[in-house]
């Protein structure tokens, strides 16, 4: 018997058909009808006191055949009320200190960590969590490294090239969670609105946050794709995201990719306008994410699980689009995003100008998925390696299981009655190409552009 089979099902029998119950045409479908929360727990103390008082399956199911299931629940709840043992079991041990610091960049990628505080879901927590505004992408890596953060707010790959020891002393990491997949785009100055084509995009100037970021990675791609070098053909420069809107206006750089709300806000300026959605180049792609120190998880582990905690429950509200309008006022304001209202709704509702004069929906632009795959830090990692940045033989499913953290993420899902997928790996498709995370060196090796030998 499972932990979370029905106990009390006289009629069940050892796995022969496709489930373990042999009930289901397969293990998906019969996980899929088990519950979930603090049913799950209860069904499983049953079970267990169940199996305790009648060991021999036969007698087991004579027994319930004979009473019946109710009779059967109520009989074994005398030895022991299994609804107390389930809420003791479920008891959250206490963080070890419930005061946490987690920092974060002003932008619609980290709506789930921003949005938790004014919300209330780390309260919920017992948590008093201070999101802290940070300035760049390096600052929020050395504030995390130095202890300062507890947590933070990271790009995708940040925490592989912090635990690889590219751009800092190497520091293992943890990516228990994905704060959102798409919500980027290439954002071009007015003046190239007539100059849409890549391949005359040679001399441009055109700014990333970070070297080890997906803006990177999705935009060399782009640029490659149409037979554009991104070292030599263009100048890539790396400039904090709230930095960027000035440069464009004073014309420092021909544009960039970005988050969405500098992006709108670029063209809510009129000084310029969305050239493509990064969901055009990888539609379901990660952006940002949930990082830790991995000695932070092993010092604090039950803080750190509340603290997932609360930005899963966060990211299931923000994945509803009923929710958006609301979350935008939450974390429009100067201490999170300090941005106009209107600004954070057309991003979040997918309901935006795009600075041609053209009002355009698309629900998906962004969208808030928690689980790290590990065949994201799989793709990330080949970018990272035909790039140049990584040097040398790169084991790529190892560093991925090593950080980011998908067993835990479907452990905690499913103990907050959310649906994980099925498998911590998926192929994917990238401007026309598909991407198998069992082939990476492979795939690496099929571009014309690279840098790695």
């Amino acid at each position: 018997m499972a932990p979370f089979d029905n106990p009390f099902d006289a009629k069940r029998r050892s796995a022969r058909g496709g489930c373990s119950c042999g009930a289901h045409d397969s293990q998906a479908a019969h996980e899929a009808a088990l519950p979930t929360g603090d049913a799950a727990i209860e069904r499983a103390v049953a079970a267990t006191m169940l199996r305790a008082l009648f060991p021999y399956a036969p007698e087991r199911r004579a027994f319930l055949r004979s009473v019946g299931a109710s009779t059967a629940a109520a009989a074994v709840s005398q030895f022991l009320p299994t609804k107390f043992v389930a809420e003791a079991f479920a008891e959250e041990a206490k963080p070890e200190k419930t005061d946490l610091k987690v920092g974060f960049i002003p932008i619609t990628c980290a709506t789930p960590i921003i949005m938790a505080k004014p919300m209330g879901f780390y309260e919920k927590q017992g948590l008093n969590v201070d999101v802290v505004k940070t300035a760049g992408w390096a600052v929020v890596r050395d504030k995390t490294l130095n202890k300062e953060y507890d947590a933070a707010h990271m790009l995708a790959p940040m925490p592989l090239a912090i635990t690889l020891g590219l751009g800092s002393n190497p520091v293992p990491f943890a990516v228990p969670a994905i704060e959102n997949v798409n919500g980027q785009a290439i954002c071009l100055a007015n003046k190239h609105k007539d100059n849409r084509d890549p391949k005359n995009w040679k001399g441009f100037k055109l700014a990333i946050p970070f070297d080890y970021s997906n803006h990177n990675y999705l935009l060399r791609y782009y640029l490659a794709e149409h037979g554009i070098d991104p070292d030599t053909d263009v100048q890539l420069r790396s400039v904090p995201p709230p930095e960027m809107v000035a440069n464009l206006r004073a014309d420092n750089i021909d544009g960039f990719l970005a988050p969405d709300n500098v992006v709108q806000r670029a063209v809510y300026d009129g000084v310029g306008f969305i050239h493509i959605l990064s969901k055009e180049i990888w539609d379901g792609h990660p952006c940002c994410s949930f990082s830790v120190a991995q000695d932070t998880i092993r010092e604090m582990p039950n803080a750190t699980a509340a603290l997932l905690r609360a930005i899963l429950q966060a990211t299931a509200y923000a994945s509803k689009t009923e929710n958006r309008k609301e979350i935008a006022a939450a974390i429009a304001p100067a201490n999170y995003l300090n941005q106009p209202v209107t600004v954070v709704e057309q991003v979040l509702t997918g309901t935006y100008a795009d600075g041609l004069g053209n009002v355009k929906k698309d629900p998906k632009r962004v969208a808030f998925d928690p689980f790290p795959y590990e065949s994201f830090a799989i793709w990330t990692l080949t970018q990272m390696k035909r790039w140049g940045q990584i040097k040398g033989d790169v084991d790529y499913a190892g560093v991925a299981r090593q950080v980011y953290r998908a067993t835990d993420a479907a452990k905690l899902m499913r103990q907050d009655g959310l649906v994980p997928p099925e498998t911590t790996t998926k192929t994917f498709v990238v401007m026309g190409k598909t991407f198998d995370p069992a082939k990476p060196a492979e795939y690496l090796e099929s571009f014309k552009i690279k840098r790695a030998s």
